[in-house]
């Protein structure tokens, strides 16, 4: 079997083409078709496919599986490398064991060979490959849904030749900006004592539907759907919830992962990959930690612990912490969505520690981080760009005739590689780090198995069946506390069906446990502590028994649709 290392086409070193992404994923399931399988679960506006790749010791056939996906918004390219970075390890684990033996302790790589890993690298194609070709903002996808009638707009366009789409500037006395001085590029908002020149700065493109007058608001947010609005949890149309779309799962690219969520509940943990900020993002999303499960905030404190020691990021509320107006929650998101209808352990990840490479001070609230940078952090980040990250941020400014608003500059930031993603140079340190966290995550996953089986004759044409039944894993066999009471989410089934002999009681060849007990319940729980230490009781085991008359063979089935099926053929005689 082919190397790892030898089907890797550079995604830990540069930010693939939708082309090149193609690629990699096609490599890794023509090379190991054993263990992998790669599926298209639609194609975006644009015709692209929205690729899935599945890993696992028997692929297609569902067993307790972990989540990944990234770049659902456009410039957040990423994502996608670090989401295929945690596949690739995954693979490791099956396909090289010795080497993955190596970095992860033996317990750990038992149990990651009996999951399923699902990875989504790039859930919004059309605005990655956007923002690859030409730059510019792409919240989420390069398409409109225009309710202004013919109200102008901007269009991204390469207007000075350069290939990257980055800013305009022109002068005004009622300009909101300044040049900084010593550092070509870098704008400064303006201060009431600062001299001219003053500029208006606006994205590098044309106006569409221009009426030679009105300069429109550049706002990349307006008439497009933000896929991370466009989920059915709490969603709320326009003008409540920006980027909402026309209703929950409008988009392609969202009703793909809904519905691929709905037909595989075998799903129990999700990664929600983002960029920028270094920070992880637990819920609740649309309230306080006081209405949360305390089983559930006690598994995200362990989540927690591994994000601090595997990747130094914090771990914060998305309520508390990361709505951009105090009490004023983002809605329809896909944590909540994963977390709140799907009973996943779920998080997302603001990849790259800009602010902390900027030595900024953490606030109260992490969100503010990304309106608090004063004139010496925004130079101190020119600074940066220039000594650690080649200059790739920041351009001087070039004289260009624009068709539509005469004499202009084009220049400035192209915030792309450096500030909306990691340079290269710092993408195999951040793939090693949240690919470990992940790993450790996806450990948690229930683990059911069949620990006995007896066989004993009451009399020469009665048996008895004894099945002990018990969930190894972490977690509970109904994943997350706050998911038991799911409609959906059912319990362990056990089922004996006869071959050649009869069972007693026919009725009760199908029988349900209910869930089952996992081992873990998170961190800083009371009887952990060394005044109060105490196991659980059997809660996580049960015992079934049938009685069988005559001789023959039974095919007995545990399991659910959740946690898949166990199998197996017992003799009575």
């Amino acid at each position: 079997m082919a190397a790892i290392d030898s089907v890797n086409q550079g995604f830990r070193h540069r930010y693939l083409r939708f082309a090149e992404l193609t690629s990699q994923l096609r490599a890794w399931a023509d090379t190991y078709p054993d263990i992998t399988r790669l599926h298209s679960l639609g194609t975006s506006a644009e015709g692209r496919d929205i690729w899935l790749l599945e890993i696992s010791r028997n692929p297609g056939t569902q067993r307790p599986a972990a989540w990944v996906d990234g770049n659902m918004h456009g410039t957040e390219v990423a994502a996608s490398s670090v989401a295929l970075a945690i596949a690739e390890a995954v693979l490791r684990i099956h396909v090289e064991p010795r080497a993955a033996a190596a970095e992860l302790p033996a317990p750990l790589l038992e149990t990651l060979r009996d999951i399923q890993l699902y990875v989504l690298p790039r859930l919004s194609p059309d605005g990655a490959e956007a923002v690859l070709e030409r730059g510019g903002f792409v919240r989420s996808v390069p398409r409109r849904h225009d309710t202004t009638g013919h109200a102008p707009w901007w269009q991204p366009r390469d207007m000075s030749g350069d290939g990257r789409c980055r800013c305009m500037r022109i002068p005004d006395a009622a300009g909101d900006f300044v040049a900084a001085e010593g550092l070509p590029g870098l704008m400064l908002p303006r201060q009431i004592d600062d001299p001219p020149p003053w500029f208006r700065l606006y994205p590098e493109g044309e106006i569409i539907d221009f009426d030679g007058e009105t300069v429109p608001d550049a706002d990349p947010l307006a008439n497009t759907a933000d896929l991370n609005r466009n989920f059915p949890w709490d969603w709320r149309p326009e003008p409540q919830q920006t980027g909402a779309g026309a209703f929950p799962g409008s988009e392609p690219e969202t009703a793909a992962v809904m519905g691929f969520a709905a037909d595989h509940p075998n799903i129990f943990a999700w990664l929600n990959l983002h960029t920028f900020g270094g920070v992880f993002i637990r819920p609740l999303g649309t309230q306080g930690d006081a209405h949360m499960h305390p089983g559930d905030r006690r598994l995200y404190r362990q989540l927690a612990d591994w994000a601090a020691t595997f990747t130094g990021y914090p771990t914060v509320s998305g309520y508390e912490q990361f709505t951009y107006e105090p009490e004023q929650p983002l809605r329809g998101d896909l944590v909540d969505f994963a977390y709140h209808q799907r009973g996943c352990l779920a998080v997302a990840c603001e990849l790259w520690d800009l602010f902390r490479r900027l030595d900024m001070p953490t606030p109260a609230r992490f969100v503010d981080h990304y309106t608090a940078l004063d004139r010496n952090d925004l130079q101190r980040l020119a600074d940066w760009d220039r000594d650690h990250n080649h200059g790739r941020i920041f351009t001087d400014w070039t004289p260009v005739e624009h068709p539509q608003l005469g004499a202009v500059e084009v220049g400035g930031a192209d915030p792309v590689v450096g500030i909306w993603n990691p340079p290269p140079e710092s993408l195999p340190a951040l793939c090693e780090s949240v690919a470990s966290y992940w790993l450790r995550v996806a450990a948690l996953l229930p683990r059911l198995v069949i620990e006995e089986v007896v066989v004993s004759n009451v009399d020469e044409q009665l048996f008895e069946v004894s099945v002990t039944m018990a969930n190894h894993g972490y977690l509970s066999t109904a994943g997350i506390p706050s998911s038991a009471a799911l409609p959906w989410n059912h319990g362990v089934l056990a089922e004996l069906v006869p071959h050649g002999c009869r069972l007693a009681a026919p009725a009760d060849a199908r029988r349900e446990l209910g869930h089952l007990e996992g081992w873990g319940i998170g961190a800083g729980a009371m009887r952990h502590m060394p005044w109060f230490q105490r196991s659980g009781g059997s809660g996580h085991r049960r015992t079934l028994r049938w009685l069988v008359h005559g001789e023959g063979t039974l095919t007995l089935s545990v399991g659910n649709a959740r946690l898949g099926w166990l199998q197996r053929v017992i003799n009575a005689r």
